[in-house]
């Protein structure tokens, strides 16, 4: 076995300080401090209740903090998500410190991309422990917690049939508490470091602070649905890198592992293309808004230490304007028409309006270097089946039915401008750019794309113009609707994103509603081998990078639960341990909104 020491003790101490020093960082937080007016109590139901220090009965157990009763009290203790297999947990605790923590590789299937990622995933778990203990975590009994992995595949890509499955349990003897992990990829490792940080909590001192972690503990954990996602849009709103990682910080503290990236739109083009620049020069908000080659390869690899993989959609023919209005002055014609155009109503679903000119024969020659650009970025995440999201929703026909080159080409194959004959374009349009992007590729074995729901998709129509076999479609259509079970019928894979309780814009907009956590929670969807899993989506007309946090969490993490475990349980079931996942998500740096009165938290069962 070999030892991989993380940090000398010196260079603890010196990380911890970073920490603090850094802007933003929280490293603390209230619920963690011992309160000596009140203390609480593990209910029958496995509810963690307050009680003043003058009412305690003597028969029974109290604890000092409301964390350090949620990490004991019940099945499930604070486990966010909790896990789909066996747990069995003990009722006891030792004392540690971060800097106290050792890690063992297995050196059986240790080759160097597995040593790095352990290594790597060792120092964001301790870092994670650093800020559950909080700023004065310096009082300990000394004691050692010594993680053994023992990793049994090479495997570091992550994918569909990625295995992200663990055992890990723990046992403490002689002032030792040994952590075994046991896992078939880096992936199911990673995730039961997050667990082994939810088996711990913070312990308050009048002279400093510690960590407590279970002293026995045995739990088996496996994903319910493979695919487990985050849309982000950052086209409406441009969103910096530095939030984009605050979101997968987030993630990954609750066992997401999709960031799908919507990362161009008719508004803004910010991402940095090799082949055509000046894209990004017409489409950016600003020289200081773009996303580099350089910044997206350090965001997919951000994001693959902490068990995610990125998803880029390049949304085509609709939505796309900006940043496309050079065809002219190249001597390339209009590659996209309706660009910027009003009255924006008859010509888009929203302002500014613009769709790619399908009958621009010039236009598929530029797309064929856009989608080699792409895939020579994708292939940066090392997975050689790499996914690209294509879009394909909201054409607006009357965008099309306006322009005379599309109506003159028409003509010419005798089309008399129907709804089928504009769908016949748009088929038209997929069939040759999915050509494209399998040239780019590069590859002689095809994969998927993704393509959202629309015109193109509904089952009347779907199998004329996208093969089963090729596109997997990503729904978001109320829970009401039929669509995804239609979809299924017909052989497709499904993404599936419930409209009317995980689009977490809505309720800002329109006639839009607010969808509360407990609604999020309780959405359940399909099982079925072919439904891949789920997203929640941001859509960012109406936030930018500072509402960001507060829109998506804690919301999102109700999601993941959802889509890890799916448990048979109801958002009332599961107050406290949400409420505790909160509390880690502001300790990461992240800012979630409130989602009940303090009262309610320390009082969970009287609220509902």
């Amino acid at each position: 076995m070999k030892s991989f020491p993380l940090f000398l003790p010196s260079q603890f101490a010196f990380a911890f300080l970073l920490l603090n020093l850094l802007p933003g960082i929280i490293v603390s937080s209230s619920a963690k401090i011992s309160d000596s007016w009140h203390k609480f109590r593990c209910s029958s139901d496995e509810k963690c209740l307050r009680v003043n220090v003058e009412y305690l009965a003597k028969d029974e157990t109290y604890y000092d903090s409301l964390n350090e009763c949620r990490l004991l009290c019940g099945e499930y203790g604070a486990l966010w998500p909790i896990p789909s297999g066996l747990v069995e947990r003990g009722q006891s605790v030792e004392s540690f410190l971060p800097q106290n923590v050792r890690f063992r590789l297995n050196p059986a299937s240790a080759n160097d991309q597995v040593r790095e990622y352990v290594d790597e995933i060792q120092h964001i778990s301790i870092a994670n422990l650093y800020r559950e203990c909080g700023r004065y975590c310096n009082y300990s009994s000394g004691t050692i917690v010594q993680v053994t992995f023992k990793i049994q595949t090479p495997e570091v890509t992550l994918t569909w049939s990625t295995d992200e499955s663990y055992e890990i349990s723990i046992e403490t003897q002689n002032g030792i508490v040994g952590v075994t992990i046991v896992a078939n990829t880096v992936f199911g490792a990673r995730h039961a470091l997050e667990t082994l940080s939810q088996l711990t909590t913070a312990r308050s001192y009048p002279d400093g602070s510690s960590l407590i972690i279970l002293s026995s503990a045995y739990i088996q954990d496996e994903p319910s649905y493979p695919h487990r996602g985050f849309l982000l849009d950052t086209a409406r709103n441009y969103i910096s890198p530095k939030a984009i990682k605050r979101q997968l910080d987030g993630m990954a503290s609750c066992k997401l592992n999709v960031l799908h990236w919507h990362i161009t739109d008719s508004q803004s083009f910010p991402l940095q293309l090799v082949s055509f620049p000046q894209v990004t020069r017409l489409g950016a908000y600003s020289e200081h808004q773009i996303y580099t080659q350089d910044t997206v390869r350090e965001i997919f690899q951000y994001a693959r230490f902490r068990g995610i993989r990125v998803i880029l959609e390049f949304d085509a023919p609709a939505h796309v304007g900006n940043g496309w209005q050079w065809g002219p002055s190249a001597g390339l014609g209009d590659l996209a028409v309706c660009i910027n155009e009003q009255p924006w109503r008859k010509l888009c679903i929203e302002p500014p309006c613009g769709q790619f000119n399908p009958a621009n024969p010039n236009l598929y020659n530029v797309l064929r270097e856009v989608y080699a650009d792409l895939a020579a970025l994708i292939s940066t995440q090392d997975d050689p089946g790499a996914i690209l999201h294509m879009g394909g929703d909201e054409v607006f026909f009357g965008c099309w039915n306006a322009t005379q080159e599309i109506v003159d080409y028409l003509a010419r194959k005798d089309k008399n401008r129907t709804v089928d004959d504009f769908l016949d374009l748009w088929g038209e349009f997929q069939e040759k750019v999915l050509n494209l992007w399998d040239q780019a590729r590069g590859n002689a074995t095809p994969v998927p794309t993704i393509l959202w729901t629309s015109h193109l998709t509904d089952p009347a129509v779907i199998e004329k113009y996208l093969p089963n076999d090729r596109y997997i479609i990503q729904t978001w259509v109320p829970s009401s609707q039929e669509l995804p079970k239609e979809l299924l019928k017909k052989g497709y894979r499904l993404i599936i994103s419930t409209k009317d309780a995980w689009y977490f814009d809505h309720g800002f907009w329109g006639l839009t509603s607010y969808y509360q956590w407990r609604k999020v929670y309780n959405n359940k969807i399909l099982r079925d081998q072919k439904v891949l899993g789920g997203e929640a989506c941001i859509w960012t007309e109406f936030i930018d990078e500072h509402s960001l946090d507060s829109r998506t969490w804690p919301r999102l993490a109700a999601v993941a639960e959802r889509l890890w475990s799916d448990p048979q349980l109801d958002a009332s079931k599961v107050e406290g341990r949400f409420y505790r996942h909160r509390e880690r998500l502001i300790a990461r740096g992240l800012n979630p909104e409130a989602v009940t009165p303090s009262w309610c938290v320390q009082n969970e069962s009287e609220c509902q």
